[in-house]
């Protein structure tokens, strides 16, 4: 073997070994990660994507029209927390670039390792954890080398400086669909950025050389999930880690509540309580007076225990008056009849016939009344008995119950108006005088019911007030003479009217006698 094919296969050894110990040292890195999570999980992804190139040659990223450089790699990450992944990869392929218009264009091969972290987007925070697609952002840092090759028996050392080892910094985008615990597809676009401009055998002062990677790959996920509760989700997902053995789990490793009402199921007696209704610790509906009846469908809320309710949780009013049965003292008075407080009818005179029997609503109070709410008439003459004076006998209206005066008394009075004489000007009684008031005394007497009224009246001889004076003693002289006879004086008013009232004539001697008079009239 001559001397120039034993240099080729030293380069070609020594580009090989520096991709092994550069893929060695990141998944070393990768597994140190893993081994310090809580709850392991693991996913590897196989990758195949397209390399572009951005640099004085020209810019090939998003241009489709550009030759197809592929690359495959190879990806190994772990996740940290709902928001976090860590991992590292490593890819290897053709990198080129082609310029129609100056005729110059490069080609070999890259490899290259990168330490990143993604940021998902579905982290409970921006999206559901549980949702199937999760975008995610890209940030990293990586080592890429290059190496030429040969096309149809050329070599292409020429076309690309293929010396030392960028430094990189990948940010990226992509998207990541889970088809289920273990498999997902995965499309990310990375942009690189390097530290070198010489990659293209052209340097200026445009920048430093930069690429792009599309890619798609199949990510497998791996690792033993603890899951303390055995509820089927591991410790690390399970937002309630102490869940009673067996109960059913939502996606989140919490009992499942069906109504949610903040009861689960395994605890709830009441597990299909509508919705916003509040609850018990049972994961009933409330019941704040305890009558049977939940809060919220209780339109008395605030019955007191141990009443018994309707189905609206009010209280039973069996007669429909707007009392409840508790305090209804009259709890089965007629439909439509008004009511007071306690549900009794009511009684407007306070005479114990309520309104809607009482023919008699008026009545005064205290008296008496019959089963119609009507004062007694035990003579029945109109005339109620506590407003006859004569209530055993039947009267008129006219005499407050009292029959009419009789004739005999009639004509006794009568015989008193002209029988009753005085001495001149004095209020003594003549002697003619005294038998015929003994028989006033003695209708009075006979007649218990019998009042007397006795008025007294002179002529307009004299002075007017004096006159005034001696008519209200004469009258006061018969009273004291009928009570003297045993009559009550009570029984007895005396009036005087002097001059008024004159029956004849006060300008002859015979018009004067009669005025000079005292009149009885029978009161009851």
């Amino acid at each position: 073997m001559d001397r120039k094919n034993r240099f080729k296969i030293y380069l070609t050894l020594t580009n090989m070994k520096k991709k092994i110990l550069l893929l060695i040292g990141f998944v070393s890195i990768g597994w140190f990660v893993s081994a310090q999570t809580f709850d392991s999980k693991i996913a590897v992804g196989l990758y195949g994507g397209k390399n572009e190139y951005n640099g004085e040659l020209g810019n090939g990223i998003f241009d489709v029209a550009r030759p197809f450089y592929a690359f495959g790699g190879l990806s190994l990450s772990t996740y940290l927390s709902p928001s976090f992944d860590i991992g590292i990869q490593g890819n290897y392929g053709d990198y080129g670039y082609s310029n129609l218009i100056s005729f110059y264009s490069m080609w070999g091969h890259k490899y290259e390792g990168t330490l990143f972290a993604h940021y998902k987007l579905n982290n409970d925070y921006i999206f559901y954890e549980t949702n199937k697609l999760s975008p995610f952002l890209e940030l990293g840092v990586g080592l890429a080398g290059y190496s030429t090759g040969t096309q149809n028996g050329v070599s292409q050392s020429g076309r690309i400086n293929a010396t030392g080892i960028d430094f990189l910094v990948p940010l990226g985008v992509g998207f990541k669909y889970q088809f289920n615990k273990l498999v997902a597809l995965q499309y990310k676009f990375v942009y690189n950025f390097t530290n070198q401009d010489k990659r293209d055998n052209v340097m200026t002062n445009k920048g430093n050389d930069r690429f792009a990677e599309h890619s798609i790959g199949l990510i497998l996920s791996f690792g033993s999930s603890k899951d303390s509760d055995h509820d089927g989700v591991s410790d690390l997902n399970d937002k309630c880690p102490g869940t009673p053995k067996g109960v059913k789990v939502d996606a989140y490793g919490c009992p499942v509540d069906s109504d949610n009402d903040g009861v689960p199921d395994y605890l709830d007696k009441c597990p299909d309580t509508p919705a916003g209704t509040k609850v018990n610790a049972s994961g009933c509906p409330s019941d704040s007076d305890g009558d049977g009846i939940p809060d919220y469908k209780d339109k008395c809320p605030d019955t007191p225990a141990g009443v018994s309710v309707d189905a609206e949780g009010c209280p039973i009013d069996s007669d429909n008056d707007g009392v409840p049965d508790y305090l209804d003292k009259c709890p089965n008075t007629p439909r439509g009849i008004k009511v007071n407080a306690s549900g009794c009818p009511m009684d407007s005179d306070g005479d114990g016939v309520p309104d809607y029997m009482d023919k008699c609503p008026d009545t005064p109070h205290g008296v008496k009344v019959d089963m119609n709410g009507c004062p007694f008439d035990r003579d029945g003459d109109g005339v109620p008995d506590y407003l006859d004076k004569c209530p055993d006998e039947p009267g008129t209206i006219v005499n407050k119950g009292c029959p009419e005066v009789k004739a005999e008394a009639k004509k006794i009075l009568a015989q008193a108006l002209k029988g009753v004489q005085f001495e001149s000007g004095k209020d003594v009684l003549t002697k003619g005088s005294l038998p015929i008031l003994d028989k006033v005394a003695k209708v009075l007497k006979e007649n218990k019911s019998y009042d007397l009224e006795i008025n007294g009246y002179t002529d307009n001889v004299g002075d007017k007030d004096k006159n005034m004076v001696l008519s209200q003693k004469r009258a006061e002289s018969v009273k004291q003479y009928l009570e003297s006879k045993g009559i009550q004086a009570d029984r007895l008013f005396a009036h005087g009217y002097g001059e008024t009232n004159p029956v004849a004539d006060n300008t002859t001697a015979a018009g004067r006698a009669k005025n000079r008079r005292v009149e009885f009239k029978v009161i009851f």
